[in-house]
This record gives C-alpha cells, structure tokens and sequence, in this order.
C-alpha cells in the first residue's frame, strides 16, 4: 500500500468503526427495554411504596416518557458526555463505570499477559517440535481448556483451591482485617487476584497456542531457515532470532483483538469471584433491572472491542510489508 493510500484507508476503517459504534448505541437502547422487569417494582421491593409513591418515581427516571422521547433523552446524553442516572446506586453512570473500571483493567491485563505469555512459549515449542509428545500433550489441553465453559472452570477453581485447600480467598478483592500500608494492601489484591486471572488466562491462552503453533509451522518450511542452518547456526539460534519474530505477525494483531475480548468476557469472571469490576456492575444492573447502567456498560464493553479490533486491523498492516504494498 502506497503512502497515499493510507489516510484512505485509515479513514474507511475508523468509519467503520463509527458505524459500529452508532449500531451500538441504538441497540443499547433498545435491547434492555425488551428484557422484561420493572425498575420500580424491583426497587420499592423491599420498601413499603403506595401506588403514588411509584408513580412520582416512575416520573423522576422519566419511564412515563413515551419511546420517542426517552430515546432522544438518550442520544443527547451519550453525546453530551452523560451515560444516564443509575436507578439502584443514585448515581451518574459514568462515575460507576470509572470507580469500577481499575479492577477489571487489573484483572484483564492480568489474564492477558498470562495467556500471551504462555501461549506464545507453548505454540512456539509445540510448532517447532511438532508431532512430539510435547506438541500432542499441550495441544490437547489448551483445547479442552478453551471449550470449557468460564464460569464451570471458575467455580471448579473456587471449590478446589478455595475452598477444599483454602489457598485463595473465594471472592471479592481485599480483606477487611488486611494491614494498612501499601506493601499488605498490595499483597492482598495479588492473593484475591490469582484465581478470577487463572481462570480467565486458561481459557483463552488456547489461542495464542494454536496460532502461533501454526505460524510456527508454515516458517519451518521457508528457505531462509534453511539459509540459516546451512550459516552454521544452532537449532534453538534458527528458531530464536529467524523464526519466531516472523512468525509473530498474526499473533500481535490477536494480541490487539483481545484486549476488547477480554474485557467484554470479563462478567462471567468477576460475578463467580465477587471482583469488583466492570463485569460484576453489569450482573447487578441486570438484577433490577437498571437500564441506564446496563446501556452504560454494554456501550463500554461494545466500544472497547471495536476501538481494540480496529486498532489490530491497522497494526497488522504497519507490522506485514506484503500487506502494506499490496
């Protein structure tokens, strides 16, 4: 791709993306409308309410507005920088969603430097000696890992650890009696830390294995590589400094898909260990329901997929010279 052709095609990709975004926000929208439950009931369950008492609160979250209306109300927020009043916590969405968005970057970023790290080193030795048992053994459980189901291998990983051993605290991410101080308070996170990261690291590194696994395999059979060796160059040198940074192309783009993955997945996680993230606020909007804090984080988790996958769909093609001059 010649130099002029890239404004243009940053321009289409970052359109596409502003399309994404806008289809986004309609079905935000919409889609938590037709759920079924009514905030008010959910919300005066527990406090004695009179019909009238309903109505004026009905009134205050304006769902006596007709569709029209509250949808207007809605796209001026979202574009006026405002994601709408949380019913249960009484609170804009948007400060909810920041108080809550340290944990689950801490618990994502956590999973994804695990899964990438150990995936690239399994993929790399399981290409590079394929058909070993160390290939057949690898292959097999990054696969049985990946199909498993995250909140089955999350609660298998509670019980276990949690609670039968008792090496790890079973939810939530500090522990009341934790010294004051930074070094024990960190101590603690990182021990509330090891299961939901584990967890959310063995079920997606499956990837990471078998991509690389398989670019591994297609250099094996390019002719540089032999080049190399016939240079006098050991079997682990080829692999090191020929191999292995070219077959980390496609591997560095998925590496860009799954910052959003991981993110959106993250609900399932942090509702079967308490972490008080981003995916565990979702679950306790979806309970109400509370609508504007489900649009809130829907729309956040929406956008962070998209934002990552194009920024992969651009690194792949700065990082491929055959892409770029094709």
């Amino acid at each position: 791709m010649g130099v002029g052709g890239w404004p243009r095609f940053v321009a289409v990709r970052l359109g596409g993306a502003a399309v994404s975004l806008g289809l986004v926000l309609i079905s935000a929208f919409f889609i938590f409308r037709v759920l079924g439950g009514d905030p008010v009931s959910a919300m005066t369950r527990d406090v004695p309410a009179t019909p009238e008492q309903k109505r004026q609160l009905r009134h205050q979250l304006g769902l006596d507005d007709s569709l029209a209306q509250q949808f207007a109300t809605y796209v001026k927020g979202v574009f006026s920088g405002q994601l709408g009043q949380s019913y249960q916590y009484r609170r804009p969405v948007a400060d909810l969603i920041v108080d809550r968005l340290g944990a689950t970057v801490l618990l994502t970023g956590t999973a994804l430097v695990l899964s990438a790290g150990l995936g690239l080193w399994i993929g790399t030795r399981a290409g590079w000696r394929s058909g070993s048992r160390f290939d057949k053994t690898h292959v097999g459980v990054s696969l049985a890992l990946w199909s498993a189901p995250t909140f089955w291998l999350g609660l298998i990983m509670l019980v276990v650890f949690g609670r039968l051993l008792g090496w790890f605290p079973i939810n939530g991410m500090r522990s009341p009696r934790t010294a004051d101080g930074w070094w024990p308070q960190t101590l603690d996170i990182a021990h509330h830390l090891v299961l939901p990261a584990v967890t959310m690291a063995a079920v997606i590194y499956a990837q990471y294995v078998l991509i690389m696994r398989a670019s591994i395999l297609e250099q094996r059979g390019e002719e540089y590589l032999v080049t190399a060796r016939a240079k006098g160059l050991t079997d682990a040198a080829v692999l090191r400094r020929h191999a292995v940074p070219n077959a980390l192309l496609p591997t560095v783009t998925l590496v860009f898909m799954q910052l959003g993955a991981v993110v959106s997945g993250a609900i399932l996680t942090e509702t079967v260990f308490s972490w008080p993230g981003l995916g565990q606020l979702a679950y306790e909007a979806l309970k109400v329901p509370d609508i504007p804090l489900l649009q809130g984080t829907f729309v956040f988790f929406s956008a962070a997929v998209i934002i990552a996958n194009t920024c992969a769909d651009i690194a792949y093609r700065i990082l491929d010279p055959r892409v770029r001059t094709s």
